[in-house]
């Protein structure tokens, strides 16, 4: 007959629902994870009259939120919680195009909803302006663009090599907050330090100040790119073919495994299935 087996149709259901779970779940997990770190990164920026924050206080505030974030959320979605690094990893064919998008717009929904929380619970003389980046000391447009690419860069270079089963087992959290703060070390001279479009996008909503914000989407994105060409291609090339790369991008091949335990690969397998980080 023509009608469709029930237990087909069954089948179906119960597959679409399981991937309407793993999806919905990594989303939310987006959302979590920015947030914690822009409210805990952020918030170790405002300048409290008894203690003016330190760049070394920063850096360690933004490693901790990032170790923080990653270790919650990174088996539920990959811990991205910033779109350059899901830039990254869509260019790498990690994950396809409409994940990376709604990843995305999580992640900036996440960051606004931190900024708006750590506006709330601050003070009307402390917020200023909610440590929104801007360009420091006399740097000029073009260098803090260049300084954000380095910065993301060497970011995105270490979420690879921390999350790629050929290189790395185990949870990546305390190496991606390593690497946070080393930018944060140089970077805030320079910028406060973005490396994360997010980041820098929330506080931006909230004071409603967006003074060169491009540069911290133009220079993360383009260090994000970079980084992922330089892994994927030339440090440890995968033996995708671009039929699977295609595949993959559309969506129409499953390449992520969120939402389950991370299973054992063979040697040549890629870095796409515990993709993390800030």
């Amino acid at each position: 007959t023509d009608a469709m087996d029930p237990g087909v149709c069954n089948r179906a259901h119960m597959l679409v629902c399981r991937l309407w779970t793993a999806v919905s779940r990594a989303l939310f997990a987006e959302f979590l994870a920015t947030g914690l770190y822009v409210f805990f990164g952020v918030g170790s920026v405002l300048r409290w009259p008894s203690a003016l924050p330190s760049v070394l206080q920063i850096a360690i505030t933004f490693n901790l939120a990032t170790a923080t974030a990653v270790q919650v959320t990174w088996k539920a979605s990959g811990a991205h919680a910033n779109p350059a690094v899901t830039l990254a990893f869509l260019v790498g064919s990690h994950i396809s195009l409409p994940r990376a998008v709604a990843y995305v717009a999580a992640q900036l929904a996440g960051a606004t909803v931190g900024a708006a929380l750590l506006y709330g619970v601050t003070p009307g003389d402390i917020r200023g302006t909610l440590g929104i980046n801007m360009v420091y000391n006399n740097s000029s447009t073009g260098q803090a663009v260049a300084v954000e690419v380095i910065l993301t860069l060497q970011l995105v270079l270490c979420i690879f090599a921390s999350t790629d089963n050929r290189q790395a087992l185990g949870s990546p959290a305390a190496m991606i907050g390593t690497s946070v703060a080393l930018g944060h070390l140089i970077g805030v001279y320079f910028t406060g330090c973005s490396m994360n479009p997010a980041r820098s996008f929330g506080p931006a909503v909230i004071i409603g100040k967006f003074t060169v914000h491009w540069i911290f989407w133009v220079g993360p994105l383009t260090g994000a790119v970079l980084a992922s060409l330089i892994y994927n291609f030339i440090l440890f090339p995968d033996t995708k073919t671009l039929a699977q790369r295609l595949a993959i991008l559309m969506g129409t091949t499953e390449v992520e495994k969120v939402g389950v335990e991370p299973q054992k690969k063979e040697p040549q397998s890629s870095s796409g299935d515990a993709e993390v980080s800030m």
